[in-house]
């Protein structure tokens, strides 16, 4: 199974406050962020992290907790990756690191990209969009996300608040682009 997440934001206690996160704090978050990953993806998985990954902490940290992940992580540069540039880290811990990327499907091009992007390839032939970057949901923000309903109903995000702390799997993605479009 292919799975995909963004702005787990792993360490940054700030985080929680910010965004409403509902944790006590910042080991409380990574423990369950950990659990969930875990009760979800299997060892054989795919998960396509979108950006964003660790925030406060440096290589050493985020080796360990990718150590504790399961699933072959690939991950799409966001704009708090400094991890990557300490020594101590071991990009192995990842099949590869972009900026973007365009996964094939089904049949299906699927643009991920850390930012939320207006067009994205193969916008007109039906082509979906997943992002994070926008943390919270329309209740906390709604005006923010009045604006997101120009991006249409094939794009997602795939950030941790949007989808109860977990990964979200591509059958997921399908069903929710299926919903989105019968609003």
């Amino acid at each position: 199974m292919i799975y995909f997440t963004a702005d787990t934001h792993f360490c940054h206690g700030n985080i929680i406050g910010l965004c409403g996160r509902p944790f006590k704090d910042a080991e409380d978050m990574n423990m369950t962020l950990i659990r969930n990953w875990n009760a979800a993806v299997g060892k054989n998985d795919e998960i396509y992290i979108i950006g964003d990954f660790l925030y406060k902490g440096d290589g050493k940290k985020a080796n360990e907790i990718l150590s504790r992940l399961k699933g072959k992580k690939y991950l799409i540069r966001g704009n708090h990756e400094k991890y990557l540039e300490d020594r101590q880290f071991d990009v192995r811990a990842f099949e590869w690191v972009k900026d973007y990327f365009v996964l094939h499907y089904q049949g299906t091009k699927i643009v991920l990209f850390h930012y939320p992007i207006i067009e994205w390839d193969g916008y007109f032939k039906g082509s979906v969009h997943l992002y994070g970057h926008v943390h919270n949901g329309p209740e906390r923000n709604p005006a923010l996300y009045e604006g997101f309903k120009a991006l249409g109903a094939r794009a997602v995000n795939v950030g941790v608040e949007m989808h109860n702390y977990c990964p979200v799997s591509v059958n997921t993605i399908f069903e929710i682009i299926k919903r989105n479009e019968n609003k």
